[in-house]
């Protein structure tokens, strides 16, 4: 008689990071089979799409198998690791495991009920979390007409029968309405089988007629496209940060209709204030730079024009105002554009806000910053001038409101007291959802941040 396996060998998954994010490359392990582990070992670092995290092991014993290979990008929910929790006991070793797009019946039944690990500590519990429906051959869960359909088809069994209410946002569901569509009768081509607004405007556009059918034209061969010289080109698979960022930019820019203004602005007082600061005691320990003083003129600008700080709700039809700030800072990072936030920006002094700048920026070049570091931003400061770049065009980070850009500081010739004469000049460039804020409301922003640089003393008689 053997020992049970199932208790023996210890599977762990791909956690669920608890951000709506469904899969995660494996970008380096740190064990190999045999090794030994002990529970809060991290075993291997993984990147989603918000960032590179380290995974801790949960438990203690060796490493059985590990499942993926670095590279691969796996769905939230799959083993990646077995790991024999009791080395040493006689027993038979555990089937090959499946592919990893099988179901591991035995492991399910191994894993305890309650709290299960996540990508930063223990998450919250199983009845209060939702997992990615397994590749299996049961029924599909409930969930969009259109997903249900082809994750039926992938599992090789009937697609279950449509939902009796199509899927719909309010504002679409009112649309519909006034022009008399029927919802029932309309493809839906959104995700998760959504119909959008284009859906419904679709439906009402007249059919063609009939009569108009062209004459079919003999269609010419394709020509051949050139065969690709051997060195000339180089492809790079889209994942992890670039994808995230791809995707959230062109939704951006497609979403919110932006307007961008632009300001000069003589900065020569500021920069003498960033000079004395570097010496001042109360600084010491923390950087000081003159996107120090733009960050902190921003926020005064917002609390003089609070209503700058919202963000639009779709589904509601609701402008929400945030009575916090909190404050994005583009950074490049050799994995891509991230832009995590500063909590509560508005309430720290200036030290408290150089301080959070500095870790904010060396975290994320050293790729570290967490998922929950970029979450929840209401505005964003891109510093496009450390490239020697006047300024730019830039697009609002999704749910955001309004992004300042920096662009290089340089001596200039200047009119100062009647007289021409070099000065350290800079151009800002503000961009804002004009669904929130209009014309006036921007440029009053922008006015503010521009004088504070200008008179860096009304930081005190602003503030």
């Amino acid at each position: 008689m053997t020992a049970d396996t199932s208790a023996r060998y210890r599977e762990f998954k791909m956690p669920d990071v608890g951000e709506g994010l469904t899969e995660a490359e494996i970008l380096k392990w740190y064990v190999q089979p045999g090794d030994t582990v002990v529970d809060g070992q991290v075993v291997c670092e993984v990147e989603t799409a918000k960032a590179a995290v380290e995974l801790p092991i949960p438990y203690d014993g060796v490493v059985h198998a590990l499942r993926f290979d670095e590279g691969t990008t796996v769905d939230v929910g799959a083993s990646i690791i077995t790991v024999d929790v009791a080395p040493g006991t006689p027993s038979e070793a555990p089937a090959a495991a499946a592919p990893a797009t099988e179901p591991e019946p035995e492991a399910e039944a191994a894993e305890p009920k309650g709290r299960q690990p996540v990508l930063v500590g223990y998450g919250v519990s199983e009845a209060s979390t939702k997992r990615r429906p397994r590749r299996g051959a049961a029924a599909v869960p409930e969930q969009g007409a259109a997903a249900a359909a082809i994750q039926a088809e992938m599992n090789g069994v009937p697609a279950p029968a449509a939902l009796s209410r199509p899927l719909a946002k309010p504002p679409v569901r009112k649309l519909a309405k006034d022009l008399g569509v029927d919802l029932a009768t309309i493809t839906p081509t959104g995700p998760d089988g959504i119909i959008t607004r284009e859906d419904v405007h679709a439906a009402t556009a007249p059919a063609p007629s009939p009569q108009a059918a062209p004459v079919a034209e003999p269609v010419p061969a394709p020509v051949a496209a050139a065969p690709a010289v051997a060195g000339r080109e180089t492809r790079i698979p889209v994942k992890g940060v670039r994808k995230a960022t791809a995707a959230a930019m062109v939704g951006s820019a497609f979403t919110a209709p932006h307007v961008t203004e632009f300001v000069t602005v003589d900065v020569t007082r500021t920069m003498r204030l960033v000079e004395e600061l570097k010496s001042d005691k109360d600084m010491a320990g923390v950087r000081v730079n003159p996107l120090l003083l733009v960050a902190k003129a921003l926020l005064v600008a917002i609390k003089r024009h609070p209503d700058v700080n919202a963000t639009w709700d779709e589904a509601a039809q609701e402008i929400v105002l945030k009575h916090y700030v909190n404050l994005g800072i583009a950074a490049a990072t050799p994995r891509g554009l991230l832009v995590p936030n500063i909590k509560d920006a508005h309430d720290k002094t200036l030290p408290q806000l150089a301080e959070s700048l500095g870790e904010l920026v060396s975290t994320a070049r050293e790729g570290r910053t967490t998922p929950a570091a970029m979450q929840g931003g209401t505005v964003t400061i891109t510093n496009v001038g450390v490239f020697g770049v006047d300024t730019g065009t830039p697009i609002l980070n999704p749910g955001e409101s309004a992004i300042l850009a920096v662009g290089a500081i340089k001596l200039q010739p200047w009119v100062h007291k009647g007289k021409v004469k070099p000065r350290q000049v800079t151009t800002l460039a503000l961009s804002f959802d004009h669904r929130l804020v209009d014309g006036e409301l921007g440029s009053k922003v922008l006015a503010d941040i521009a004088a504070i640089l200008e008179q860096p003393k009304r930081l005190i008689t602003w503030g």
